[in-house]
């Protein structure tokens, strides 16, 4: 069973295979090849791949030859899956959404791709949820990106010439991003509120030291559905927290934005109104400005100074900026999906198509697109594998 594992585009530092990882696929049965060059951004050299037990091949198209899995971080271009086995499984961050046309191109090449980041959020899933140990380094790293930005101290110091305030530091958005900022701010002595449409996150923002802020309502109260996810709220309440929002946002130092809509725009939950109420100085870091961004102003891949002297950064790859530790994270993420597609007596491939995992990630199949999600039928994704 050949494994490979691919070389990333230049602006994708990360790699889907760590030295551990790549042990224990060989213990799976897995003979490993490594495109030369794939783990250098993160801290790994082709002498440590080979050291490991694999086999270094020239490019991607030479380390895809006669693979059955091939393992990446960002999806794949077909050009580069020419000569990988017939059927073969691709697992990467595919990014489906609004990539019909790539998708198609995929599938056109006769493997079966999964999109890890469609993994469902499941107990047994867990140690699989590439957005959950990725945003909980994003989040983490929003913080020190503004720290270096802002010109001032984090933590409250008294000092022989003064007293230094604590920076304030506003999270919107409580998910895994927005509660590792939260810890992340609090450990460098911030003083730190958040907020979430969620009522749940109420007592996870105070269970790190920081504020909520929200209009508590009867109609926030009840604002989350038996699943855990939000309500839509009416226009009256969305009316008074965006009032709420904007007056607190005035006395902010930092403001840390994390939300996220899968296959839809980034919400707007900045308006340029709210950012020239900001003190120069200011910081603002939105870490969905690759998907549109939450602020208004706010440039990918660009560090934006406003003319009122507030910086607003829209660095891209968030946690490719930890290219050694998200790597480790993500490899482990995609070896435990793998381990649930070998049959370890046999050392074999032993796909089970109705598993739920398997139906929650696999995108295209047989040379179609599969995916009820983006085009395909519910009952092609359990179908007769292709030849």
């Amino acid at each position: 069973m050949r494994i490979s594992v691919f070389c990333e585009p230049g602006f994708e530092p990360r790699v889907s295979a760590s030295v551990e990882t790549l042990k224990r696929l060989a213990g799976l049965g897995g003979e490993v090849v490594v495109a030369s060059g794939a783990g250098v951004a993160s801290g790994v050299s082709d002498a440590d791949y080979a050291a490991a037990g694999a086999r270094i091949a020239a490019d991607n198209v030479s380390a895809g030859a006669g693979a059955e899995i091939v393992l990446a971080v960002r999806r794949p271009v077909a050009a580069d899956l020419a000569q990988v086995a017939p059927g073969a499984l691709v697992i990467a961050i595919a990014d489906p959404y609004g990539n019909e046309a790539a998708l198609d191109e995929i599938a056109g090449t006769g493997v079966s791709l999964f999109a890890m980041e469609l993994m469902p959020r499941i107990t047994r899933a867990q140690v699989m949820d590439v957005l959950s140990s990725q945003a909980n380094l994003a989040g983490y790293r929003a913080v020190v990106d503004a720290a270096g930005e802002f010109g001032r101290a984090f933590p409250m110091m008294m000092t022989a010439a003064g007293t230094v305030p604590a920076a304030r530091v506003f999270v919107m958005g409580a998910g895994v991003a927005g509660l590792q900022a939260i810890a992340t701010a609090r450990r460098l002595g911030a003083v730190v509120s958040a907020t979430d449409v969620r009522p749940a996150a109420k007592e996870q923002v105070e269970s790190l030291g920081g504020k909520f802020i929200a209009v508590e309502d009867e109609e926030f109260k009840q604002a989350e559905t038996a699943g855990g996810y939000a309500k839509a709220m009416s226009a009256e309440y969305q009316a008074k927290q965006a009032a709420l929002v904007a007056s607190h946002i005035a006395k902010q130092d930092i403001v840390i934005t994390t939300a996220l809509i899968p296959g839809r725009a980034a919400p707007k939950l900045l308006s340029a109104e709210m950012v020239a109420s900001m003190k120069a100085g200011s910081v603002i870091v939105d870490l969905a400005v690759e998907r549109g961004g939450n602020v208004e102003g706010s440039v990918a891949g660009e560090v934006v100074t406003t003319a009122n002297g507030v910086k607003v950064v829209g660095h891209l790859n968030v946690p490719g900026r930890l290219a050694a530790t998200a790597s480790q994270l993500y490899a482990k993420n995609l070896y435990a999906f793998v381990e649930t597609l070998v049959d370890k007596g046999t050392k074999a491939l032993a796909v089970k198509w109705d598993d739920e995992l398997v139906k929650a990630t696999l995108l295209t199949r047989g040379g179609a697109v599969v995916h009820p999600g983006f085009g395909g039928k519910v009952e092609e994704a359990g179908a007769p594998a292709a030849a």
